[in-house]
């Protein structure tokens, strides 16, 4: 432990208590937190950006203080460096005449910037505007996880709101001067109540209609349930969900498609998942996925995965035979069936069983190969899951056989910041116990490569670096 600093201590009290406090202050804090220049604090500010949306965007008071010493040093840096100021500047018209908005900064209901942002009583946040007009239509649902609002305050959300403002310094954008009306551009974010008496109608024909007549209905029903929340809350209170269930065994592959497919526009809303699983839609889903056409596969496995982000559908998505399936998908696929296909192993895989099942069923092999191939688009989803599947002794076993050191040591020497952590997770998991594999790596001169990682990666991936380089200074060098 470092001993406590009392003059960085009084430094930052005075910082946030006094009014206008000596530049004297600043200066030392730049020196002492080692935030001397632009770039230091604006990657400073994106992790402290990044603690702010895992942390669920609450208020907490240490955020805005943090973003308010952000704010100071940067002036501070500017009066050290004044010809950094202009530096700065035309990098930004070089690289972004237009700075792309961060997805959290962007009100979901608009998708514009947001200057007064609230929360709701799910935790979401809104721009006040657009949350306020929806609240006056008569909504009582959260426009994005259409759960109930246990009531209808808005609560100031000053965090983000200050995270915003220093991203708009940062970035040279201002902040707009009036919200003004909520345009709406989400799809279904504020539109007209669903057209009960249409849905009725269309049950009827998926009910007593012809093949033809239950085909169109089906398809009207697709399109419906992805126009809107609205719809997907209308179509399942009209009960069209047992009706799309019985469908999916239709010997008419355009309405197998249709039914499958409507079911996952569904299934968009938290409250029908339940439905869509009480109604028996697991096996019969599972076989669209084994036996349907192409498209019907692929919005096959795109509905298991929604099903199992709840998770006791892992557990029976698992039983009913999914995983070989979505294996022969990950393999034999289109681009969009193996992403959807390793999407859906990947979110399978976090229940224990689900591992021994798609190790059992031969998933690392292709996985392998996968990885062996950079321009076949997988190596994300690939990494993701073997590095899941390494954390069970029966799926380190099985990806040690498939000899994957080589091209481990070469991404995490080259690959992405998340693929070079994923990487090093594998390899901490087969390095552990394993004499022989440490020997290998370092033959193939993993030690550089993760010291850099562990310097420079990602927290996991520090971690991860320094597990293994510690295992490798155990190994004698010399010994054959």
């Amino acid at each position: 432990m470092e001993s406590p600093d009392e003059q960085l201590e009084k430094d930052l009290a005075m910082a946030q208590r006094e009014q206008y406090p000596d530049p004297m202050i600043f200066k030392r804090l730049s020196e002492k937190l080692h935030l001397r220049t632009i770039n230091d604090l604006k990657k400073e500010s994106l992790a402290i950006h990044d603690m702010v949306i895992s942390s669920g965007g609450d208020p907490e008071e240490c955020f805005e203080t943090i973003a308010y010493l952000l704010r100071k040093l940067k002036d501070c840096a500017m009066t050290e460096n004044p010809e950094l100021d202009a530096l700065e500047g035309d990098k930004s018209l070089i690289k972004h005449r237009s700075p792309v908005i961060p997805d959290d900064f962007r009100c979901p209901i608009s998708l514009e910037l947001m200057k007064d942002p609230v929360i709701v009583s799910t935790g979401q946040t809104y721009e006040r505007s657009c949350i306020q007009k929806w609240l006056d239509a008569g909504h009582k649902t959260c426009p994005k996880t259409q759960q109930t609002l246990l009531h209808t305050a808005l609560t100031p959300n000053y965090v983000l709101k200050s995270l915003i403002a220093l991203w708009c310094e940062n970035n040279g954008v201002e902040l707009p001067k009036k919200q003004g009306t909520c345009r709406n551009k989400r799809s279904g974010a504020g539109g007209s109540d669903c057209d009960r008496a249409a849905i009725d109608a269309l049950l009827q024909k998926l009910a007593n209609g012809n093949p033809e007549q239950q085909r169109a209905a089906a398809g009207e029903l697709r399109l419906l349930a992805k126009r809107n929340a609205d719809n997907r809350v209308c179509i399942a209170g009209a009960g069209a969900i047992p009706l799309l269930v019985e469908l999916l065994s239709s010997s008419d592959s355009r309405t197998q498609e249709h039914a499958v497919t409507a079911l996952l526009n569904l299934s968009i809303n938290e409250g029908n998942k339940g439905t869509i699983v009480n109604a028996g839609a697991i096996p019969d889903i599972v076989d669209v996925l084994r036996n349907g056409s192409m498209e019907a596969r692929e919005n096959a496995a795109a509905t298991l995965f929604s099903l199992s982000v709840v998770d006791e559908n892992k557990v029976a998505i698992g039983a009913a035979g999914a995983i070989p399936a979505l294996i022969d998908l990950l393999c034999h696929g289109t681009p969009r069936g193996k992403k959807d296909a390793a999407t859906a192993i990947f979110n399978l895989s976090i229940y224990q069983g689900n591992k021994v099942r798609a190790v059992r069923a031969g998933i690392v092999p292709p996985l392998v190969r996968l990885l062996k191939d950079p321009g076949g688009g997988m190596m994300d989803e690939a990494l993701a899951i073997l590095a899941i599947l390494a954390s069970h002794q029966e799926g380190k076993a099985a990806i040690a056989q498939s000899e994957p050191l080589p091209v481990l040591v070469e991404v995490i020497r080259t690959g992405s910041p998340r693929n070079r952590e994923n990487a090093a997770a594998i390899l901490w998991s087969l390095c552990t116990g394993d004499v022989q594999s440490l020997k290998i790596v370092r033959e193939l001169g993993v030690e550089e490569v993760l010291k850099e990682l562990s310097e420079n990666g990602t927290d996991r991936a520090k971690r991860k670096a320094g597990s293994v380089l510690e295992l490798l200074q155990r190994v004698d060098p010399v010994e054959s």
